[in-house]
C-alpha cells in the first residue's frame, strides 16, 4: 500500500471508514450530491461561456491579408504561409472578462513578429531570389501589428461597453460577512460587468445592503427572477459546506467563481475588482475529453504490451519469494467521486480488510522482502495501474486516487481537495513531479492538482508524463 498523499506524521491507524462518496445514498441527487432542502434543480439552461472567439478569430484573420496579398506578388505560397502562421500561433484560450488591447499587446506582437521572422528564414533559405528585405520585413510587421491591435481594441472595448449596459447578475456564496464585503466592493465597480443580486448565507448579521437567502426556494426565486448566470463563491469553506448547491447552480447553467477575498492571490487566471478568481469546473466532462482518453488508450495499450515480460518476471518472483497473492487489490475514489478497485502488486499484507483501508503506509517498515521493497523504491509495483487506466478506470495523468476513508478525513481539513475529483485520476500528476510524494503536505498536493487541472492541456499531459519518465531513472522511493 504505497502512501499516496498528505502531511508528514500521519497517524499509520485510525478508527472506522466512512462510505465511498461515490455511492449515491437516499435523498441525493444527480451525480450523488445532496439535495438542498426547498430547492429544485431548474430546467438546464445554456451553460454561461465566456466570451465568443470568433471575432477575434476574424480579427486575427483580416490583420494578416495585407502582408498575405503583398506577399503573393512575389509569390502567392508565401501568402497563405502568412496567414496559416498567424493563425497557428495566435492565442487558443478566451480572453479575461475585462481584459484589454494593452494587456495583450506584448504577446500579439510577439507572435507577429515570430511569423514575420519564420516566413523571412524560410524565403531566405530555399528562394533566395526572393529574399525579404529589412525595409519589407519591418514594413509588413508593423502594418500587421497596427491592424491586428487595432481590431482587438475595438473588439474588447465593445465587451466592455456592453458589459456596462447589461452587467451579468451574480449570487454571491459565503459567510454574510465576507460576501456583504465582496459585494460592496463588485458593486462600486461596475466595469467588472458584475452585478450582485443576493448573498447566500446561513447566518445573517443585519449589515448586508442586498437581499439574504437562506434557504433554497430563496435562492431558486432569486436565480430565475433576476436571470443569474454567475455565483461568487468567497469562502473555502464554501466548496465543501455547499458543494450540493454549487453543483446545481452550475448544472442550471451558472459559472461557477471562486474568489479570494480574504488572502492576496498574485497569480490568479482573472480578477473581478480586486479580487483574485478563477472558474470552478464543477459540470463533469469539460476537462480532457477525447484527446486525453486516445492518449490514455493509446500510450498504456503499448506499455502493456512492452512491459508484458517484465510484469510476468516481476509477478514470478513475488510468488516464489512471498506466496500466492501476488496482485493487490483497493478500493480507491476517482472522478465525480466515484469508487474503483485499483490494481498493484503486493508488497504488503495488511492485517485485515480495516487496516487496508485506513492505515496510511508501511514504506518505512523494515520487515519487507527485499523485492517487495525494489518493487516499491523503484514503483514497478504500480504497473499494473496501466490496465486500469486502459479500461477507463484512470488516466496516465491526473490527481493521484485516494481511499474513501482519506478521501472524506482530507476533504474536511482542507477545503480544496474535494475538488481534485473533477477530472479522472492518474498515474502520475503535476503534484509528482513537484516532488509531493509520500508523507508530503496534502494542501500543496490540492493545491497543484487544481492547478494542474485549470491549466489542463494535452500537452502539459505529454509533458508531465515524460518529467516522470526521467525521475524513474533516479527512483527515490513511493
Amino acid at each position: 500500500m504505497t502512501a499516496e498523499s498528505t502531511a508528514a506524521g500521519t497517524a499509520s491507524t485510525a478508527a472506522g471508514t466512512v462510505p465511498s462518496p461515490g455511492v449515491q445514498q437516499r435523498g441525493h441527487g444527480p451525480g450523488g450530491f445532496p439535495r438542498v432542502p426547498g430547492f429544485r434543480y431548474p430546467a438546464r439552461r445554456p451553460t454561461a461561456r465566456s466570451a465568443s472567439p470568433v471575432p477575434l478569430l476574424l480579427v486575427d484573420l483580416a490583420a494578416a491579408l495585407p502582408g498575405a496579398v503583398t506577399l503573393a506578388g512575389r509569390r502567392p505560397l508565401l501568402g497563405a504561409l502568412l496567414v496559416a502562421g498567424a493563425m497557428l500561433l495566435r492565442p487558443h484560450r478566451p480572453p479575461r472578462r475585462t481584459q484589454g488591447v494593452l494587456d495583450e499587446l506584448p504577446s500579439v506582437c510577439g507572435r507577429i513578429a515570430v511569423v514575420w521572422l519564420a516566413l523571412a528564414a524560410l524565403v531566405a533559405a530555399y528562394v533566395p531570389q526572393h529574399t525579404l528585405s529589412a525595409h519589407a520585413l519591418a514594413t509588413g510587421f508593423l502594418l500587421h501589428a497596427a491592424v491586428d491591435c487595432a481590431g482587438r481594441a475595438l473588439v474588447h472595448g465593445r465587451r466592455r461597453a456592453a458589459l456596462l449596459r447589461q452587467p451579468r447578475a451574480a449570487l454571491v456564496v459565503g459567510p454574510a460577512a465576507t460576501a456583504g464585503r465582496v459585494a460592496a466592493a463588485v458593486l462600486r465597480h461596475p466595469a467588472c460587468g458584475v452585478r450582485p443580486v443576493g448573498i447566500v448565507a446561513d447566518d445573517p448579521d443585519g449589515t448586508e445592503q442586498l437581499p439574504v437567502l437562506s434557504t433554497g426556494a430563496e435562492v431558486q426565486r432569486a436565480l430565475i427572477q433576476n436571470g443569474v448566470r454567475d455565483v461568487l463563491a468567497v469562502h473555502p469553506s464554501v466548496r465543501s459546506e455547499r458543494a450540493a448547491l454549487l453543483r446545481a447552480l452550475a448544472e442550471s447553467g451558472c459559472a461557477v467563481w471562486e474568489v479570494d477575498a480574504d488572502s492576496p492571490s498574485y497569480r490568479a487566471p482573472e480578477r473581478l475588482a480586486g479580487f483574485g478568481c478563477r472558474r470552478l469546473e464543477l459540470v463533469p466532462g469539460r476537462r480532457g475529453g477525447p484527446g486525453k482518453r486516445a492518449l490514455d488508450v493509446t500510450v498504456s495499450g503499448l506499455l502493456l504490451v512492452v512491459a508484458g515480460p517484465l510484469l510476468l518476471a516481476c509477478a514470478a518472483v513475488l510468488r516464489l519469494t512471498g506466496g500466492p497473492g501476488v496482485v493487490f487489490r483497493q478500493e480507491r475514489i476517482g472522478e465525480d467521486g466515484r469508487p474503483f478497485t485499483l490494481l498493484k502488486f503486493r508488497t504488503h499484507r495488511p492485517v485485515d480488510a480495516h487496516e487496508a483501508a485506513t492505515r496510511w503506509s508501511v514504506a518505512n517498515q523494515q520487515d519487507m522482502p527485499w523485492f517487495c521493497r525494489f518493487l516499491r523504491r523503484t514503483s514497478l509495483d504500480e504497473l499494473l495501474q496501466l490496465w486500469n487506466v486502459f479500461r477507463g478506470d484512470m488516466s496516465l495523468v491526473g490527481p493521484r486516487p485516494e481511499r474513501p476513508f482519506f478521501v472524506e478525513r482530507f476533504s474536511q481539513a482542507h477545503p480544496g481537495y474535494a475538488a481534485r475529483h473533477r477530472m479522472p485520476t492518474g498515474i502520475t500528476g503535476l503534484a509528482q513531479v513537484n516532488g509531493l510524494r509520500g508523507d508530503t503536505s496534502i494542501e500543496d498536493r490540492a493545491r497543484f492538482d487544481n492547478a494542474y487541472i485549470d491549466n489542463w492541456s494535452l500537452w502539459q499531459d505529454v509533458c508531465i508524463l515524460l518529467r516522470t519518465a526521467a525521475a524513474l531513472l533516479r527512483p527515490t522511493g513511493s
